[in-house]
């Protein structure tokens, strides 16, 4: 354990987090390079996502906490500064979801995964400025903004019928045609990625207000009841049958679309799905649900995991398999396994993490240029088309998994 510990915090604090200072910034606009070559050279005319900024904005703020760091909370300012100053929409409130170099929106309707990502970054940083700064002036104003974007969603996203967020609204919230995530997805009325980020950000509001705002329990408690449904939501309606997430939805939680399964989505909502639950700390629920995250997980690890070399592949699509190790789904199952491990105690679990790890190590760390490679083949050939970094890859995912373990291997 403490050889895990000691490597995943080399790899954090000497490639992850000085990498993106170094190279992610694109800081003759005070923004983040919407593209990151594998050359470590940013395309300063790319638009830049609320998700990329407000990723790097939380992952900061989550390792000058964890690491006791307040140093690092000087890349979480000016990813703050970042958001609060281009994405915000001073006139409908919430975030827009892209916006151009200069800082003008370039797409600004509401796609609530966005929205749902600033609520998380916001939430973490205004945690980070109360514990390490004590400054609560600056915490209140973050976690005002984490409020109201949590009380947009409320009023006009979410589906008080048949549970859930809605995929996308106009600029004004007003019913939009244009739903889709991005190119891989298609348009769809609810879907399992949007929803389980959503949960995401609101564990991190309610651990948020405890932090800062620890005698407020109505704020809490309204937070708690939207984060439990959505638990709900993720368990009985996005969850298949066979253990696997369905991934796009209709209003009423048909199944549509495409026949894919998506290994890292399943491995990273098992952990996710615990976190939120402990998050609650409803004991019922978590009796409950138990079973259910561990059943994930073996899962992804009987079907999803490649033992010959301990990486997750991506998907099988229309029953076609494919085998890449992609960046993120790497780092989600060192996290889901070492989770699951945690909850049954089962070697196979530990075993399987640590396999993950060897392969981060080995073959998706990028040793001369820095951070991760997005995507390596079985073989671990490195894909050179797809970018080190940008709008998707960040310092959030690969970042977090080992904050993650760091913060479990210290907790045993």
């Amino acid at each position: 354990m403490n050889e895990l510990a000691n490597a995943v915090r080399k790899e954090l604090t000497e490639d992850i987090l000085p990498f993106w200072e170094k190279f992610g910034r694109d800081i003759a606009t005070g923004g983040f390079y919407g593209t990151l070559g594998n050359d470590n050279v940013g395309d300063p005319n790319e638009s830049r996502s609320v998700v990329m900024t407000s990723r790097h904005l939380w992952a900061y703020s989550a390792a000058a906490r964890e690491l006791k760091k307040p140093e690092l909370l000087g890349m979480a300012d000016y990813a703050w500064k970042a958001l609060d100053s281009s994405f915000i929409d001073r006139e409908h409130g919430g975030v827009f979801w892209s916006v151009r170099p200069d800082g003008k929106p370039d797409v600004a309707k509401k796609q609530i995964y966005g929205e749902g990502f600033a609520i998380y970054a916001f939430s973490e940083y205004a945690a980070a400025l109360f514990e390490l700064r004590g400054d609560r002036l600056a915490a209140e104003r973050s976690l005002g903004e984490a409020l109201a974007i949590y009380d947009l969603l409320e009023g006009r996203v979410r589906d008080r019928k048949s549970g859930g967020y809605v995929e996308a609204r106009a600029r004004d919230w007003s019913a939009t045609s244009d739903l889709k995530l991005s190119e891989k997805d298609i348009d769809c009325d609810k879907s399992m990625n949007t929803n389980l980020h959503v949960m995401e950000g609101f564990a991190a509001l309610v651990r948020a207000l405890r932090v800062v705002r620890p005698t407020d329990a109505a704020v809490r408690a309204r937070v708690c009841e939207s984060l439990s449904s959505l638990v709900s939501i993720t368990a009985e309606k996005i969850l298949g049958a066979d253990g696997h997430l369905d991934l796009y939805f209709d209003a009423d939680w048909n199944v549509i679309g495409p026949d894919i399964i998506s290994y890292g989505h399943d491995i990273e909502t098992s952990w996710l799905l615990w976190e939120a639950v402990e998050t609650l700390g409803d004991h019922e629920l978590a009796a409950n649900l138990r079973s259910t995250v561990i059943r994930m997980a073996e899962i992804a690890l009987a079907e999803g995991t490649d033992r010959a070399t301990g990486a997750l592949e991506n998907e099988t699509h229309g029953g076609k398999r494919d085998r890449t190790r992609v960046w993120w789904c790497q780092a989600e199952a060192l996290v889901g396994y070492f989770n699951a491990w945690q909850l049954t105690g089962e070697a196979k679990f530990l075993d399987a993490a640590k396999a993950e790890w060897r392969w981060i190590a080995e073959r998706q760390v990028d040793p001369k240029g820095g951070d991760w490679f997005a995507a390596v083949a079985p073989d671990g050939t490195p894909d050179l088309r797809e970018s080190k970094g940008g709008n998707w890859k960040t310092s959030y995912h690969n970042g977090r998994c080992c904050m993650e373990i760091l913060r479990r291997v210290a907790s045993l």
